[in-house]
């Protein structure tokens, strides 16, 4: 009888996340901010937080949160406009350093990227990789970074964040369904506020809960979320870091002060738009053929519309007199728009998830 196949030994993934990125690279240009709560992003009328200092978040301050709302936390919060130029080139100088360990480098945003070190040779394990890493980022860019160390991108992730910021916190293959078990369901990719309190209801509250449950019971109540549902509970991912994932969507929007009435005005913001999504396309040579359509009345009802093209949309006047379509099939309104926001996405074949074992398997690993 021939032997049972090895169950082949795990991967060795970093997640790397910069501490309060924004905010930090200002706190580092300019001294006198350091120390004191600043929040990026604009201070008056329907701004939003792009990105808050801890010094901020102390007072309850958030990514995304209305300005108004977050003066009102904090009345001595200071912003900053936000300067993606030089966020961008930071950022860059970390992936070069990301690079001299690994190729399998699948970045985030610019403040966080998945590294696949298993084949990595320079130091015996992925918790001293890591640690270097981070050594170098803070020694080039003056920054701090946080790292979680695991055998899969869904646990290496959540890791990254536990002993935030300048920290790093290391999940062996035989310590995940443990530590999964431990982790609220809010702590879990793709479980959002809705998703949080549906699950609750249905007396999920910890990785525990969710891995008490069946596939059918997870299928009949959350559909084809079910089967990330059903292995993440119980530590497993076999999602590869991929260098080159995909690009999915590429866009802009913006929130206006003033609601705007106007079909002539609407299509002037729509303009400005285009050229920024156009030039984003043409930057990273990504051209859709589905353009989708945001808008925000006042009332914050938000629908959207999108058509789909038979080819890469070709030109920004195409993007732009697709834009102006759809937008035609929602005004005029009397409510008045306070958002437009422009999106081409489909650029590729659908992805076919696909799982493979190579010779990483082969290779003897230590965390």
């Amino acid at each position: 009888m021939p032997d049972a196949p090895e169950t082949p030994p795990a991967r060795k993934i970093i997640h790397i996340d910069m501490d309060a990125f924004y905010a930090s690279v200002e706190q580092r240009d300019n001294p006198e901010l350091r120390g004191k709560p600043v929040a990026v992003g604009g201070s008056t009328g329907r701004g939003v937080v792009a990105a808050a200092s801890y010094e901020a978040r102390q007072f309850g301050v958030r990514s995304a949160m209305p300005s108004v709302t977050a003066k009102r936390r904090c009345p001595e919060l200071i912003f900053v406009r936000a300067r993606f130029d030089v966020y961008r080139a930071v950022s860059n100088q970390i992936r070069a350093i990301f690079r001299d360990y690994t190729d399998l480098v699948e970045p985030l945003s610019l403040d966080e990227a998945y590294l696949d070190v298993t084949r990595c040779r320079k130091l015996p394990t992925a918790t001293a990789i890591a640690e270097e890493i981070r050594a170098r980022i803070n020694e080039a860019t003056g920054l701090t970074a946080s790292a979680g160390v695991s055998y899969n991108k869904f646990i290496a992730k959540i890791a990254s964040d536990q002993n935030k910021p300048d920290g790093i916190c290391v999940v062996t293959p035989k310590q995940g369904a443990a530590f999964v078990a431990r982790l609220p369901v809010r702590r879990f990719h793709g479980v959002g506020p809705a998703t949080e309190a549906k699950m609750q209801r249905l007396g999920i509250e910890t990785g525990a809960d969710l891995a008490a449950q069946s596939l059918e019971f997870l299928a009949a109540h959350f559909g084809k979320s079910a089967g990330y549902f059903h292995g993440a509970a119980r530590g497993i991912d076999n999602r590869a870091v991929r260098p080159n994932r995909e690009r999915k969507s590429l866009g802009a929007e913006r929130t206006y002060f003033e609601d705007l009435h106007d079909r002539d005005a609407m299509i002037a913001r729509l303009e400005e738009i285009a050229d920024t999504v156009w030039e984003r396309a043409e930057k990273s040579q990504s051209f859709g053929r589905t353009v989708t359509l945001k808008l925000r009345y006042a009332d914050f009802d938000t629908p959207t519309r999108a058509r789909s093209l038979d080819r890469p949309v070709a030109s920004r006047d195409e993007l732009l007199a697709t834009g102006i379509a759809l937008l035609d099939t929602l005004i005029p309104d009397e409510r008045g728009v306070r958002l437009l926001g422009l999106t081409m996405s489909g650029f590729g074949e659908p992805e076919i998830a696909v799982d493979s074992e190579d010779e990483a398997a082969q290779l003897g690993l230590a965390f």
